[in-house]
């Protein structure tokens, strides 16, 4: 289902090069050896790197990150990204608003963010080294494009004078490279245009970081070569620039340092990089597989939802069935009518979508038929930030729809866990005929990490099967079909499919008679149902694996609380604050609605519970509503993920505040 990319490492002595094999350091792209009493270069051995790639948002940064990315992922490297987009399409070039950028932090452990703070950044005009430059550590590296340093460069983004000549970057290490000079003087015989030779510039610093950090270099080529099959000028013209930046790297005298990240230990399997909204795809056709039902996603295009629709369209050959709708509404429309029609069902969207969607969501919680809703969670309100992530929408999720319409709700923890949350979705979807929520958020669908291919065997059995007979016996005798009926375990009604003769309902908004299905006004029949809908989704903490608490001494008085992709930024805060000796316990939420059936006990065990959210206090809200525990958010909107510099001071400051307290 998946391309595959296997643990490797190289032998001893060696690190991996343009061929994949081993390589002695010195050994170029094209195999060149160092010339004869050319001093070797000196190779630095690190656990970490964070590396930032920013420029306009037409010089490629994404593909260079990505390209970064997949190397770094075959050498071995444990690793995390954080692609950071342009909110607009096409922002006047070199102005602020247009920087894209893209960090990666790899590493030879386990490591659980993108990390907090780039030890390289590289600069490709000067809006990107301003936009970025408050980030980067004093000492860190910096390399600019020095070609796009020009006076009217500069004062687009309020510079009087050159930063690189008026002392501004004195306290870090800068690299002056004419990235676009070196790079169409590289490409002088190549045919092409100087305009569309200078667009290779990015290449040419993918290639000088690939020296920098001894990454495998064969299959960027082979990407490029792959890309522009049917521009094979284009395509040399990349792969030379590539070569170009490797080989400026190995003889400047200006870079005499390289460095060593040597593989991350892993788990034994077979392993692939994978972005969350990837993941989340293959997890969708893996439920389909292990449900037996053909998979149907009726969609609009959305920020950031949209790749889940463009890979899906790509697996026909799973019987995955794609939908481009006009608008919101009508994607949902079509795909709450392939689940009455017997298919796996799937809307995907972001918040403004789910607004329009609510109305349809209330008639699936009707229905009583399976759905999912994905929400690729975004910064508002209204259009909001579209680029940048948020966890505003949980209340949304929770209560965005008239009546009482309760709808289960699971979010993914990292971008390789969005495949095991869609399965569980899933799973809850056709068990309990639900509409269920899973909200993800733009920080995981754009973002990668290594992930291990599971067994598809090991995947839960998701086959349901569809009423084919009556199920009920009147008094008289008659044997009928009653499409609310209900299981007496999970409370879920048949599933019969259009045309099933004898099974023949009506549906529609309209309350329901219990049973039977007929259109209902009885006070008492819609007392019952509403009473009845809810206990089928407070059921459904039954079949939910209990909350797992870390906690490693056992006597920890603070319990940091999270849910969604704040795990990572959580997780890596926790372990600084136990490095410095601070007792503190960790848990994460996956299920929102119904929270897990343990909760209530676990939040009572400890004396201060903490909460960090990508919103104004969501989860704490419903925590102390549902627990009348006092538990205490630290939020943040900001359109970016939390630094765990950041929750560990968060961490330590609740702690003192607890300390101050009891005394």
């Amino acid at each position: 289902m998946t391309s595959q990319v296997e643990q490797t490492e190289a032998a001893d002595g060696a690190t991996p090069g343009p061929s994949g094999e081993g390589r002695l350091l010195g050994a170029g792209p094209d195999e060149q050896q160092r010339l004869p009493g050319a001093p070797a270069k000196q190779v630095k051995r690190l656990d970490r790197v964070i590396i930032r790639f920013a420029g306009d948002s037409g010089d490629g940064m994404q593909l260079t990150g990505d390209r970064f990315t997949s190397e770094t992922a075959s050498f071995g490297n444990d690793l995390s990204t954080l692609p950071n987009f342009p909110a607009e399409i096409r922002a006047p070039a070199g102005t602020l608003p247009g920087v894209s950028s893209f960090q990666l932090h790899f590493a030879d452990h386990d490591i659980l963010t993108p990390g907090d703070a780039p030890h390289v950044l590289v600069a490709m005009n000067p809006a990107a080294l301003k936009a970025n430059l408050s980030d980067v550590p004093r000492g860190a590296e910096i390399i600019v494009n020095t070609d796009e340093f020009t006076k009217r460069a500069l004062a687009k983004v309020g510079w009087a004078s050159d930063p690189l000549e008026d002392g501004t970057l004195q306290a870090w290490h800068v690299h002056r490279v004419p990235l676009t000079t070196l790079t169409v003087e590289a490409l002088k015989d190549s045919g092409l245009a100087r305009k569309d030779a200078e667009r290779a510039k990015n290449m040419f610093a993918l290639g000088l970081l690939s020296w920098m950090y001894h990454r495998p270099t064969e299959g960027t080529e082979r990407f490029l070569r792959t890309k522009f099959a049917k521009k094979p000028l284009i395509a040399e013209a990349n792969v030379t620039a590539f070569r170009a930046g490797w080989n400026f790297g190995e003889t400047t005298e200006d870079f005499a340092v390289s460095y060593e990240i040597a593989p991350a230990p892993l788990p034994a399997g077979r392993y692939r990089n994978i972005s969350g909204n990837l993941a989340l795809s293959y997890g969708l056709i893996a439920a389909s597989q292990r449900s037996g039902l053909p998979l149907y996603l009726g969609s609009y295009p959305i920020t950031p939802a949209s790749d889940i629709l463009h890979e899906l369209s790509r697996h026909k050959n799973f019987g995955v069935r794609t939908f481009q709708a006009e608008d919101e509404i009508a994607g949902i429309g079509a795909a709450l009518g392939a689940a009455f029609g017997g298919a796996l069902a799937v809307t995907t969207t972001s918040g403004p979508g789910v607004a329009l969607k609510s109305e349809t969501i209330g008639l699936a919680v009707s229905l009583e038929l399976p759905l999912l809703i994905v929400d690729i969670q975004r910064g508002g309100p209204s259009t909001g930030l579209p680029t940048k992530t948020e966890q505003a929408d949980l209340l949304q999720a929770m209560y965005g729809r008239n009546g009482e319409a309760p709808v289960p709700v699971i979010a993914p923890a990292t971008a390789a866990d969005c495949f095991d949350a869609a399965v569980e979705a899933a799973r809850i979807a056709l068990a309990y005929r639900t509409p269920v929520f899973l909200l993800s958020d733009g920080y995981l669908a754009n973002g990668s990490e290594p992930w291990r291919i599971p067994d598809i065997d090991t995947l839960p059995d998701l086959r349901t099967p569809f009423t084919t007979e009556p199920n009920h016996v009147t008094e008289s005798g008659t044997e009928v079909f009653w499409p609310y009926k209900r299981d007496p375990q999970t409370l879920a009604r048949p599933w019969a499919v259009p045309g099933t003769p004898g099974l023949e309902h009506r549906i529609g908004g309209i309350e329901k008679q219990d049973g039977t299905g007929n259109i209902s006004y009885d006070p008492a029949n819609h007392d019952h149902m509403v009473r009845t809908r809810q206990a089928k989704i407070d059921g459904i903490a039954a079949t939910i694996p209990p909350l797992a608490v870390d906690d490693p001494t056992g006597d920890a008085g603070l319990l940091v609380l999270g849910w969604g992709s704040t795990y990572g930024p959580i997780t890596a805060a926790v372990r600084r604050a136990r490095a410095a000796g601070t007792r503190v316990a960790q848990a994460h939420l996956r299920h929102l609605n119904p929270f897990p059936a343990n909760l209530g006990e676990v939040l009572r065990s400890y004396d201060r519970v903490l909460v960090p959210e990508m919103n104004l206090g969501q989860l704490a809200k419903l925590i102390r509503a549902e627990y009348l525990v006092d538990a205490r958010s630290h939020t943040q909107v900001n359109g970016m993920p939390f630094k765990a510099e950041q929750l560990a001071d968060a961490i330590a400051a609740a702690l003192q505040e607890g300390t101050t307290a009891d005394a």
